[in-house]
């Protein structure tokens, strides 16, 4: 399978998040979910490695050297932030908003790639970025008698700027392999978003809910992250997080489908903005 269909593929299972994530909230705090939607793609992606080890009578072992433990690290922390920040958003805004805005990580991702690790950025992707953060600053307004910013929205754009960083950070661990990178993403960040869960006195799931999370979590977040790892070896971290823009898309269809949320003028207007943003993504060379 080449890099692209990856990455479109990484995109695809990415956009159950939003809907279903929101769907499950109705029960279970914000950092908890986050918790065990990570747990779910780390465990799952660990079990997928233990049967492949055995099937290929090798022991399953990590093979990160001490040159990329800057990079774990900052994937881990910031792996624990942005689910927090985007459960917490999706919380106090509608779940098609959330779902666009998603696109944002884009901007984050290329914005980080040049100014730390000099990726080359082109006049056409520069217009596309415009375009986006235009459409962000949209869906982050509220009407009324004068317009002011919605927390949800903002919760969601901070999120996006640490997976934006968190890309770049993983990016540089996908010579590696990927299943060992979520592997280590998903049970690190669960781990630590539980604990702030647990120092916070919330509840756990019940046991209804949980499996329904962890296997969101091994879908949404395991699948789809080792999908983009991969991709990320062959495309950057740019220009995998341009084709990884479907995903937002196929999320708001999800969300008017699923909460029958109708989309007002403001929020058709920044989805235009988005959509001709993104094409310019796909056309960079």
């Amino acid at each position: 399978m080449s890099f692209t269909l990856l990455a479109f593929l990484a995109a695809a299972l990415y956009a159950l998040n939003a809907s279903l994530s929101k769907l499950l909230l109705q029960d279970v705090s914000p950092t908890m979910m986050a918790a065990f939607l990570y747990l779910g793609a780390g465990v799952g992606m660990l079990a997928v490695g233990l049967i492949r080890a055995f099937l290929r009578r090798q022991p399953f072992r990590l093979h990160f050297t001490r040159a990329d433990a800057p990079y774990v690290a900052g994937m881990t922390v910031l792996d624990v932030a942005a689910p927090i920040l985007l459960m917490l958003g999706l919380t106090r805004t509608f779940s098609a908003n959330a779902s666009l805005l998603n696109n944002f990580e884009i901007v984050a991702t290329t914005l980080f790639a040049m100014l730390l690790f000099r990726e080359k950025i082109s006049g056409r992707l520069w217009l596309a970025i415009g375009l986006i953060t235009l459409s962000g600053v949209l869906l982050s307004l509220e009407g009324g008698g004068s317009l002011h910013f919605s927390l949800g929205s903002l919760l969601v754009l901070l999120a996006c700027i640490c997976w934006g960083l968190e890309n770049n950070c993983t990016r540089m661990l996908s010579h590696g392999d990927p299943l060992e990178v979520v592997v280590v993403k998903g049970i690190g960040s669960g781990l630590g978003s539980l604990l702030i869960g647990l120092c916070a006195g919330e509840p756990l799931p019940d046991a209804a809910t949980m499996p329904l999370i962890l296997l969101l979590g091994f879908v949404a977040y395991g699948l789809s992250i080792y999908c983009y790892v991969y991709a990320q070896r062959g495309l950057g971290a740019a220009k995998a997080s341009a084709y990884y823009a479907v995903a937002p898309f196929i999320g708001v269809f999800l969300s008017l489908l699923i909460f029958r949320e109708i989309p007002s003028p403001l929020f058709t207007a920044a989805f235009l903005l988005m959509a001709a943003g993104t094409w310019l993504v796909g056309l960079v060379k």
